[in-house]
């Protein structure tokens, strides 16, 4: 089989998995009431995106000899539990937008949006019960550090606004907390639902963690590079509101006299205006901390597939190598 019909399949097999985790999320609170609380938990939940994080908990399934259907409630847990996220993540940082709709707080209220927030994630316990077996215990446990990991992670930004002394070491200590930690998460609790080794269940996790890495760093660069067309939102929307990101701290590393001056001022005013993005971006680009994020990206990916060979299923690590590649590459 070449490599671009071996791509068509993997790709086939994701677009038809998610389209069975979007047809249980469409039906997860069908008729429920009251409607008050019911119909913005739904808004959320059908709000669309790459259902990157369920992926993660079938292929992690069929990886160690699973199947997909073993963990489908809990795939769709991890759905549920990542909206949950960003639902208060809107709030905490008054977001207008989200996936190209209007954010919950701001379509219903915010008092609406908590409480539809702290009903999704008893939902995302619920379901992730259903498929627990034997080993509940290690499998909600590893759920529930994922939740206290983003909560901290959450925290630690919110933090990192307020100071100006924030290393990168600091900020990837943020971002496996905020990112990485649920990716990491998504895959312990595929494995171990499809009954993994230990070792096997540390190696899936390994490639969460990761492929987490990665990808929030690649979202850091993209929110840079990306044709805004494509990307679904304002480019350069980091800048603007001042996030300390790896781009910003790489560049303040590496820059001097004058060039360290303008990066201060984002620091200073805590964040750019539109028309100056132009500017920073020549600036990132002439310090070659887009470069440096590349290469970030890569070790990161790199990093998470040396994890495979361990696995026992042929098509799981396919699946895995294949969505570590087509991360590597998205434009948004």
């Amino acid at each position: 089989m070449n490599s671009s019909t071996e791509y068509n399949q993997y790709e086939k097999i994701y677009k038809d998995e998610i389209k069975k985790i979007e047809s249980g999320l469409s039906k997860l609170l069908r008729d429920k009431k009251p409607e008050s609380l019911y119909t913005p938990c739904s808004y959320i939940l059908n709000g669309g995106g790459k259902r990157l994080r369920p992926f993660l908990v079938l292929i992690s399934a069929k990886a160690v000899g699973g199947k997909f259907n073993q963990t489908y409630n809990a795939a769709m847990a991890m759905e549920i539990l990542h909206n949950f996220t960003l639902v208060h993540d809107d709030i905490m940082d008054n977001s207008n937008m989200r996936r190209g709709r209007v954010t919950l707080h701001k379509k219903y209220d915010t008092n609406t949006a908590i409480l539809a927030g702290d009903s999704l994630i008893a939902l995302a316990y619920e379901y992730l019960l259903k498929d627990c077996k034997d080993n509940t215990k290690q499998i909600v446990s590893n759920f529930t550090k994922a939740v206290t990991e983003v909560c901290e992670g959450q925290s630690l930004d919110k933090e990192f606004e307020l100071s100006r002394n924030v290393s990168i070491d600091d900020y990837k200590n943020m971002i496996y907390k905020k990112t990485a930690a649920l990716m990491e998460s998504c895959c312990a609790v595929g494995a171990r639902i499809a009954g993994a080794t230990n070792k096997q269940i540390n190696a899936v996790a390994r490639y969460g963690k990761y492929l987490g890495m990665a990808f929030q760093i690649q979202d850091d660069l993209l929110d840079l590079v990306a044709d805004e067309s494509e990307f679904g939102k304002t480019v350069g929307s980091d800048l603007i509101e001042g996030k300390k990101t790896y781009l910003l701290l790489r560049a303040m590393e590496k820059a001097k006299g004058v060039k360290r001056k303008s990066l201060q001022r984002v620091f200073e005013n805590k964040g750019v205006k539109k028309e100056e993005i132009g500017f920073y971006k020549n600036l990132y680009i002439e310090l070659g901390v887009t470069k440096d994020a590349e290469h970030e990206i890569i070790k990161y990916t790199k990093l998470a597939l040396k994890n495979l060979p361990v696995l026992p299923n042929e098509e799981g690590r396919q699946l895995m190598n294949w969505l570590a590649n087509i991360l590597i590459n998205r434009n948004k």
